[in-house]
């Protein structure tokens, strides 16, 4: 029998209590990596997931090129199998919006929010043990929201009764990863994350921010990793990008 891993253990009871949420709309199409890339979430959870870590690293939830192919937190598919050394078979779910294919390890498109933070650590930290030794990047909500014209829809867009519901299962995932990883230092990484950070853990641990990375912030547009250096260093901590 295989022993059982915390942070396996938390992801397998959000996967369990996320199976059935739907928001309504404007969401049209629910992407449940952690159902069809499950093989892999678990994969990275037990490589690279052992604790203590000096850090935690919270995104807010999948994009459509990164963790909605692997299953990793902003995982874009080149750096989480060349750089984190994870591959394998990803299913497709059951509804898929045409412009939105799951294609596992075989998507060609690029997660540029991913691409820019695993970049920048795979640069500082060419062996990722070196960097996981010291931290851990798991996003807050495991859900990828699709609207019906193939949009992304992040979870703040959500409405305030789904936000509830959802809020609930992915705070109680994160308190979990916490007491698992017993991290020093919790960076959000964009505001939401930070927020979804100060009330899982009721203000009793000092939160930071790191700018999102994403191609819609026209600060991270014009150099995101020196913005995320400067985030780290003024929290105190020797920066991982």
């Amino acid at each position: 029998m295989t022993a059982s891993h915390p942070l396996v253990d938390a992801a397998s009871r959000l996967r369990r209590a996320t199976r059935d949420f739907d928001p309504g709309p404007p969401v049209a199409y629910v992407y449940r990596p952690l159902d069809y890339a499950w093989a892999i979430a678990r994969r990275y959870c037990e490589t690279y997931g052992g604790g203590p870590k000096e850090m935690l690293l919270v995104g807010m939830n999948p994009g459509p090129f990164g963790m909605g192919q692997t299953g990793v937190p902003f995982g874009e598919v080149s750096l989480v199998r060349d750089w984190m050394g994870i591959d394998g078979a990803v299913r497709s779910p059951e509804r898929v919006h045409p412009k939105r294919p799951v294609q596992g390890f075989d998507c060609a498109r690029s997660e540029v929010s991913g691409k820019r933070l695993w970049g920048a650590i795979a640069e500082r930290y060419p062996d990722p043990r070196a960097f996981f030794e010291r931290a851990f990047v798991v996003n807050y909500c495991p859900l990828l929201f699709v609207g019906e014209s193939g949009a992304n829809i992040t979870p703040d867009k959500l409405s305030k009764d789904a936000r509830a519901t959802l809020e609930a299962a992915c705070g109680a995932h994160l308190q979990a990863v916490i007491r698992a990883l017993e991290p020093r230092f919790l960076f959000g990484v964009g505001a939401y994350a930070s927020q979804a950070l100060r009330r899982a853990t009721g203000d009793q641990a000092p939160v930071f921010t790191v700018p999102h990375p994403s191609p819609a912030s026209p600060l991270a547009n014009r150099g995101w990793t020196a913005l995320a250096r400067k985030a780290f260093e003024d929290a105190g901590v020797a920066s991982p990008v």
